[in-house]
């Protein structure tokens, strides 16, 4: 996926990907990852994902990393937050109380971004990019996060030839070969879904799975 790629879709509204509320999955097991308030929570390819306004309620700092501006200010004036806006070497941030947002390319971050965060939530990102990239998003950016930090991940699961994505199909097998041996990966839970995504249906999808993992870097 090219940058212009996701910046036209954003342009066009074309983000069928975005929830208009928190995602549930994350809302039942983000507390089994014991994360303390104050903590850093680092959200890749965030949009304007509700999900940080939740974290930023339970006492969180967040930082989202999104490379479409549009996303950015959307998420800005749909929740009538006031940013302190800083431009830095690697992109332009957007500062609004507890929630820091950097508008720029996930891959060309200053690594001190990353290696102040406690956990990290991706719920979109990596099923959002095709396969060489995972790996490259897997070791370059995981590979940024400190020992101990603490992840929720959410993937898609469905015959990658009845579709093409984004978002893609990953399963268990490629998700444990990305992440080990730098992180332990255990599956909180495995649902299907397709009777709730009348759009994989339209498309000839005939299964489709959500997968939650907890990952914990060592």
């Amino acid at each position: 996926m090219e940058p212009d790629f996701w910046q036209q879709r954003w342009q066009e509204g074309r983000i069928g990907f975005h929830q208009d509320r928190e995602t549930p999955l994350m809302l039942k097991h983000w507390p089994s990852l014991q994360v303390p308030a104050g903590s850093r929570v680092f959200v890749p390819l965030a949009g304007k994902t509700l999900d940080m306004l939740w974290f930023a309620d339970q006492g969180y700092r967040v930082l989202g990393i999104e490379l479409a501006t549009t996303a950015i200010q959307q998420f800005l004036a749909e929740h009538g937050l006031q940013a302190e806006i800083t431009d830095a070497p690697d992109a332009r941030h957007y500062r609004a109380g507890d929630i820091e947002l950097i508008n720029g390319d996930v891959f060309e971050q200053d690594p001190a971004q990353l290696a102040g965060c406690d956990a990290v939530y991706d719920r979109a990102a990596l099923i959002a990019l095709p396969p060489a990239l995972r790996q490259r998003y897997v070791r370059e950016v995981y590979g940024r996060l400190p020992s101990g930090c603490r992840g929720l991940l959410i993937t898609l699961e469905y015959p990658q030839s009845e579709k093409a994505g984004p978002p893609f199909s990953v399963e268990e097998d490629e998700v444990r070969a990305l992440f080990s041996p730098q992180w332990e990966v255990g599956v909180l839970e495995r649902r299907e879904i397709l009777a709730q995504q009348p759009n994989f249906s339209a498309e000839g999808v005939s299964a489709l799975h959500t997968v939650v993992y907890e990952l914990r870097r060592r």
